[in-house]
């Protein structure tokens, strides 16, 4: 069950449970998150697991308001950039899991603060309803073709890691961060609609038929699969990849808790359902192929090559420009 951090700290202060408690804040959605609550608690049945289900950069600026005094102890799903930006600031408790050595340098930091869990590819989610893979467009550029004007809904950027990372990507590719900024316009022009949230886009895009947006590859394949909507995506060539990663909060209240649960969802079994059931693809190389659903050990992705690193550096900026000069421009 969904609890929010206010009921758990007043339950720890009045004595009112005797289980102990470990708090995860992720955006990877209730679906995920209740799974992962009733997994964890029945191999540790005197263990409460308490989630936060937020947007990424919500869960990054909890974590930098709770700072002082931390509330969390898990950081459970975020791009690589956002961990990258916090272990910078020392906001991560540096933690080496069993299985460090069986993930690329890449998608890990250097010195143990984060690692990467996913990779997930930006795709161009469509309605199976109204179009066939044929019918929608297969490159960024031809999101901006005049057919397409008014028919492209995607998630409220500024609070979504994942658009946070389209936009950035969208900049990076270009030859100059201006001529980044000027195609950001031209898409802005060609929107239907920003939604709020995933849900209320993927309820939207079940709804008018006619749309499509840009969102995670996996999500797609867990709304098609586990919730059965009509969703079906294509890979654009050059597209970006999502490292989404895992950390302790550093002062996690509950460290020991924190470094279970850490491992317990980051196992060979957990990642191999999670793989079949919400359509994860691991970052873990010592996997067996034949836990993993064929889709993932056939998956043909051309990622755009991109340095991480100054990335991070640049992505609040240009988020800013985004919101100053596309966004909000008159």
């Amino acid at each position: 069950m969904r609890v929010l951090l206010f009921i758990a700290a007043l339950a720890s202060a009045l004595g009112c449970s005797s289980r102990h408690v470990v708090v995860v804040y992720s955006p990877h959605g209730p679906d995920v998150l209740k799974d992962y609550e009733a997994r964890f608690e029945a191999e540790h049945p005197e263990v409460d697991v308490q989630w936060i289900d937020a947007g990424s950069e919500e869960v990054y600026s909890r974590v930098k308001a709770e700072r002082d005094r931390p509330q969390g102890d898990v950081w459970w799903g975020a791009p690589s950039t956002m961990f990258i930006e916090a272990a910078e600031e020392r906001l991560l408790e540096p933690y080496r899991p069993a299985w460090a050595d069986a993930v690329d340098a890449s998608f890990k930091d250097s010195q143990d603060r984060w690692y990467g869990t996913y990779r997930s590819p930006l795709a161009i989610m469509f309605n199976t309803r109204k179009y066939s893979k044929e019918q929608v467009p297969d490159t960024w550029d031809k999101l901006l073709d005049p057919a397409w004007k008014g028919k492209i809904t995607i998630r409220k950027p500024l609070l979504s890691g994942t658009m946070r990372t389209f936009i950035g990507a969208m900049i990076a590719r270009a030859p100059s961060e201006d001529e980044g900024i000027a195609w950001l316009r031209r898409f802005h022009e060609q929107r239907e609609a920003y939604m709020e949230n995933p849900q209320l886009l993927y309820d939207h895009m079940k709804k008018q038929e006619d749309l499509i947006s840009v969102w995670l590859m996996p999500d797609v394949v867990l709304q098609r699969e586990r919730n059965g909507f009509p969703f079906d995506y294509v890979l654009p060539a050059q597209t970006p990849v999502l490292t989404e990663g895992i950390a302790i909060i550093k002062g996690a209240p509950h460290a020991d808790l924190a470094k279970a649960f850490y491992e317990f969802v980051t196992s060979p079994e957990s990642l191999a359902h999670q793989a079949a059931a919400y359509g994860k693809v691991p970052t873990r190389t010592d996997l067996d192929p034949k836990t993993l659903p064929e889709w993932i050990t056939t998956l043909d992705v051309d990622p755009m090559p991109i340095d991480w690193a100054s990335f991070s550096t640049n992505e609040d900026r240009w988020c800013e420009r985004w919101a100053a000069e596309v966004y909000n421009a008159p």
